[in-house]
């Protein structure tokens, strides 16, 4: 469920709607680097791209109904490099056909106000977290394996600690609607990766 590093976000101006795909999964830290070994035989030939991200989640709550989130995410390694807010829609799990979870996702680039902007428009942020891993690419599919680490004071990415004695492992793929063709490669690609790690389309109602 959660974002993309920003360094392999898109930068573009632009708004881009599209629709993910996605599984998840974990690996505990002793398995790791098994992990890490066989990502870089399977994926395509490139160094993995290593990210250390900060992101805040922001709740703007109505009269009724569930609040209205957005996630604003930004890179540590690459201070000067735009936010980025995203939107993530309700999932799509009920189709059983579909071997990953489907869910709307807008991105947009922004300044370094965006914070600020959020609070002004009456959203107020919820929790923070910083991530920090490694993207491996397969064709159009994505595997991120990050470290999500608990931020301890309010803002101060430094003073962190781990949410667990885990790495997170998100496969995914950004698509148009409708090309569920997709989610058979990515079932595929999983297939590989047991027993190590087995990634799943987890409903995030479920967890909740």
């Amino acid at each position: 469920m959660e974002a993309p590093p920003v360094t392999v976000m898109p930068v573009t101006g632009g708004t881009i709607n599209m629709m993910e795909y996605l599984l998840q999964g974990s690996v505990l830290d002793q398995s790791m680097e098994s992990l890490l070994h066989r990502l870089r035989g399977l994926c395509d030939n490139m160094e993995p791209e290593s990210f250390a991200d900060h992101e805040l989640v922001y709740l703007l709550k109505g009269q009724q109904g569930n609040p209205f989130m957005l996630r604003a995410r930004r890179s540590l390694l690459h201070p000067t490099a735009p936010w980025h807010l995203r939107y993530l829609g309700q999932p799509e799990v009920g189709d059983k056909s579909r071997h990953a979870l489907v869910r709307n996702c807008v991105d947009v680039a922004a300044s370094h106000s965006l914070p600020e902007f959020l609070n002004e428009m009456g959203f107020r942020m919820d929790h923070e977290f910083v991530a920090k891993g490694q993207v491996f690419r397969k064709g159009a599919m994505k595997v991120v394996v990050s470290k999500l680490l608990r931020v301890l004071a309010t803002g101060n990415t430094e003073n962190t600690e781990p949410l667990s004695l885990s790495y997170l492992v998100e496969l995914s793929v950004l698509a148009p609607a409708g090309q569920d063709n997709v989610s058979e490669d990515m079932r595929s690609f999983a297939e590989q990766l047991k027993p190590l790690v087995h990634l799943e389309k987890i409903d995030p109602k479920r967890l909740m």
